[in-house]
């Protein structure tokens, strides 16, 4: 049996750090993936910051399951030293936050160029960010955003296979619902016994994103499965979006992506999010 363990995306609880935290506490999760600070993205914060937000974990108990990073989600076309430097300030954070694990994308394509036409860059990029962290000692967990090379089950599998496994694999079901591809079971089939960690989102048909269970990334079914394949942790990261939040326009790229925003604030959206994959786990484990 697997065990699940619950981490979250608080900067949609409240921008602000302190209010994340209580919000984790109020909702019984253990872990944060980090990503927005005070207003500030995790890859900006300063080494004085990064050890103020550390002081902070410790004090609240909560511990860094991964840097929510935005490394990758650039296009193919820019320059990448720039990019190569914030992937070590993300680094850095890593280190300081007392986790090995940085959330990563594979880079979008200019406009009229094709994915195969792209690929050799893409790869060669992902060459130089993997060569980085593994020096470093950290680990490059790649997630399937919509729009980027790696956004379907099919090209992340080609990414897992070109690095053979050490770039690792985060499976967002509403994500792949977003670039119409099946999350279960043609996706799961795919990359099931590759999934490192999930971030826990669904989505209906007409891409209104939901919480785990209500919508039709078939979440309860991955989460019954990994639950009789797996032995040890593997991290189940809350990602709402079930209410639009400071800084979800930088995040979203699809103006198709429906936010609901039925819920009356973000901290009530949160513990819809929270609650849902509470009860999905709870069920895949009583059965």
């Amino acid at each position: 049996m697997a065990e699940f363990v619950l981490s979250a995306f608080a900067d949609e609880y409240s921008p602000n750090f302190d209010e994340q935290l209580e919000g984790l506490k109020k909702n019984g999760v253990g872990y944060i993936e980090i990503r927005g600070v005070d207003g500030k993205n995790i890859a900006d914060l300063t080494e004085d910051e990064l050890k103020s937000v550390r002081a902070k974990l410790d004090a609240a108990g909560i511990g860094v399951s991964s840097i929510g990073s935005p490394i990758g989600k650039i296009k193919t076309s820019d320059p990448l030293e720039p990019h190569l430097e914030k992937l070590r300030n993300c680094i850095r954070a890593a280190k300081l936050l007392g986790t090995q694990n940085i959330r990563i994308f594979s880079f979008y394509m200019p406009e009229g160029v094709s994915r195969e036409e792209a690929r050799p860059e893409v790869m060669r990029r992902m060459k130089a960010m993997l060569d980085i962290a593994k020096a470093e000692g950290v680990t490059l967990c790649h997630e399937n955003e919509k729009g980027i090379y790696g956004d379907s089950p099919e090209t992340c599998l080609d990414i897992q296979k070109e690095f053979g496994g050490e770039i690792k694999l985060i499976f967002d079901p509403a994500n792949f619902i977003e670039c119409g591809c099946e999350p279960y079971p043609h996706g799961y089939e795919l990359l099931g016994d590759r999934i490192y960690y999930m971030h826990i989102k669904d989505a209906t048909s007409e891409h209104t994103i939901a919480p785990a269970g209500k919508g039709v990334g078939r979440i309860p079914e991955i989460i019954a499965d990994l639950n009789k394949k797996r032995s040890g942790k593997l991290f189940l990261t809350v990602e709402p979006h079930l209410r639009v939040f400071k800084g979800l326009d930088s995040l979203q790229t699809d103006a198709k992506t429906v936010v609901p925003n039925t819920y009356a604030t973000s901290a009530e959206a949160f513990g819809a999010a929270v609650d849902a994959i509470k009860a999905v786990v709870a069920e895949a484990i009583a059965k």
